[in-house]
């Protein structure tokens, strides 16, 4: 087994190969490895089948479902290598020419990071997502993947790797970390040297511990209290639809709602149509209810958990939605500003003057109107797969695509000029 530095240390020796990869090298590397995956499919579900039993008593059912793999998830996972490769190549490209009175040609072109180390929790899907976007926009990638689902990730390594083997590629242009201990974390928060950019996907913990002790640098991602708005002026089916698939198309990802806030106007109408929805036609259908948590006027009205304390800061990533009775927009506005984590926010509304002013007001990275939540996604985007949602203002902001995971350097040209 590698040692993590070892890994750094091949991981930068590969920069000199990748960084001079054209488009067409690097597409023909991704379509092999999708097409590896998919021939590789049955050892995959193996190991994710290991991977499944033994998490099973100590993660919830929404977060298995977040670490389980299936033919059709690999399909996606392979589909979604074959997007990326499809998407225009953003290394080279020309952002701004500058021809200064020297007559000095100054041209800003976009590069590769260099290596980009991602630390990521239970989701096989990322390491392909992930490998993918490094590779296209001209990176080395350092995986380091959760005790959870190291099984998986390290099958659906083996497979990519075989597909860069195809074309001639060396296998460390995608590395794994083997260490899923802490220890190998820390290690790449301080690989100042070999690590280019770090980027956690993962819980308020994983970040918040990368944001604080990273020594190279590092995008802040992920950690979504997500909040819809209903406001005065509705329409209650569209609204009653939204948050249904907010909250429970896919409860355990950074994008699923888990605020919900009512304008007073309507709060004795909508709340029980909101609880039917949530609750009484999921359970008649055999699927599991969301609990409400609700705020004191909301316990009015229906019947619920009352909210606690820390429930309105709580990324549930669970079938769990707080619920907040405001008298305003700008109230709405208010709590989202106090509360969220810059991911992504919403607002169900027939009045063009609020929905403008929500979308003025609120500063998060994705702000609706009249949608789902569950739109803030790399691939939704038109951006491929994602690397991650940032939530941060500098260099890359919402889903992290290719033009994400490049910077810049000047290239001047001359013709004997001096100063």
């Amino acid at each position: 087994m590698k040692t993590t530095q070892e890994i750094l240390i091949e991981a930068r020796k590969a920069k000199a190969v990748l960084c001079t990869l054209d488009a067409e090298a690097k597409n023909n590397a991704l379509l092999a490895m999708a097409d590896a995956l998919i021939e590789n499919q049955e050892e995959i579900l193996s190991e994710n089948k290991k991977d499944l039993e033994a998490a099973k008593d100590t993660i919830s059912e929404v977060m298995l479902d977040r670490l389980a793999l299936s033919e059709e998830r690999i399909n996606g996972m392979a589909e979604g290598i074959r997007q990326v490769a499809q998407l225009p190549d953003p290394v080279g490209e020309v952002l701004q020419t500058v021809v200064p009175p020297s007559g000095i040609l100054v041209e800003k072109t976009a590069v590769p990071m260099g290596v980009v180390a991602i630390i990521y929790e239970s989701r096989p899907n990322v390491t392909s997502d992930a490998a993918a976007l490094a590779l296209k926009s001209g990176n080395v990638c350092v995986l380091r993947g959760g005790k959870e689902a190291f099984r998986s990730a390290d099958a659906i390594v083996r497979a990519m790797r075989m597909g860069l083997a195809r074309v001639g590629l060396p296998e460390t242009l995608i590395n794994l970390v083997q260490d899923t201990t802490r220890e190998s974390a820390n290690e790449l928060m301080n690989a100042v040297g070999y690590v280019d950019l770090l980027i956690p996907r993962g819980g308020a913990g994983l970040i918040k511990a990368c944001t604080e002790n990273a020594k190279v640098p590092c995008i802040q991602t992920g950690t979504g209290i997500c909040h819809i708005y209903i406001d005065k002026k509705v329409d209650y089916e569209k609204a009653l639809n939204i948050v249904e698939n907010a909250k429970t198309s896919r409860p355990s990802v950074c994008n699923a709602c888990e605020v919900l806030l009512i304008h007073s106007a309507i709060y004795d109408q909508m709340l029980p149509l909101i609880k039917e929805r949530l609750c009484g036609i999921r359970e008649a259908m055999g699927l599991k209810p969301v609990e409400l948590r609700l705020d004191e006027r909301a316990l009015e009205i229906i019947e619920g958990t009352p909210a606690g304390e820390n429930d309105f800061d709580t990324e549930f990533l669970d079938y769990v939605l707080a619920v907040k009775i405001v008298d305003s927009v700008e109230e709405a506005i208010e709590h989202i500003s106090l509360h969220s984590t810059g991911h992504s926010e919403a607002i169900i509304t027939e009045s063009r003057a609020n929905a403008k002013l929500f979308c003025m007001s609120v500063d998060s990275a994705a702000v609706y109107v009249n949608a789902s939540t569950r739109f803030t996604d790399g691939g939704e985007f038109g951006l491929g797969c994602e690397m991650g949602i940032s939530t941060q203002k500098l260099h890359a902001r919402g889903p992290m695509g290719l033009k994400e995971l490049t910077t810049y350097k000047y290239i001047i040209k001359g013709t004997g000029q001096i100063r």
